[in-house]
């Protein structure tokens, strides 16, 4: 993915204006899943109908083969471990995140993907990591924020 072409999107995450910001978001997250064209899409989408029919695996299946055929596709991963978050796999969850964050480390979503699987297992210094690594990107994301105060006060 060729970093400059979402640069300006990225620096609109930082905008004071909602409306500035929230346009940004969308417009990453469809360069995200339009990364391997009609092709990945149409991947993704079949994972997400099993998905929300509670068909777990069959939706693993789909992104396991989509990944197999297309390593290099972040989404295609963060999808997987959004999956594996919901089936309560949270070490299979980090370890797609981690594959989706070195692909694309400004996946603000994958980076909030792995700092609630880690607040999941209670190790919550890496998970305040992973939120301030989000925030790092989309500063005003508010869940980010409140999240690294409930972890920190589990800390003591």
């Amino acid at each position: 993915m060729d970093r400059s072409s979402i640069e300006p999107l990225l620096e609109d995450l930082k905008n004071p204006t909602e409306r500035v910001r929230e346009r940004a978001t969308q417009e990453l997250w469809r360069i995200w899943f339009h990364q391997k064209g009609i092709y990945g899409l149409d991947f993704l989408q079949r994972a997400q109908v099993l998905l929300d029919r509670g068909s777990l695996k069959e939706a693993e299946a789909v992104l396991t083969e989509l990944i197999e055929d297309q390593p290099d596709f972040a989404e295609a991963w963060n999808r997987r471990a959004v999956l594996y978050y919901s089936m309560g796999d949270y070490y299979k969850a980090i370890e797609d995140c981690r594959v989706a964050i070195g692909l694309n480390p400004v996946h603000f979503g994958a980076l909030h993907g792995l700092g609630l699987c880690y607040a999941t297992l209670g190790k919550y210094r890496e998970a305040i990591q992973a939120f301030q690594q989000a925030l790092a990107i989309q500063p005003f994301a508010l869940i980010n924020q409140r999240l690294i105060l409930e972890c920190t006060a589990r800390l003591s």
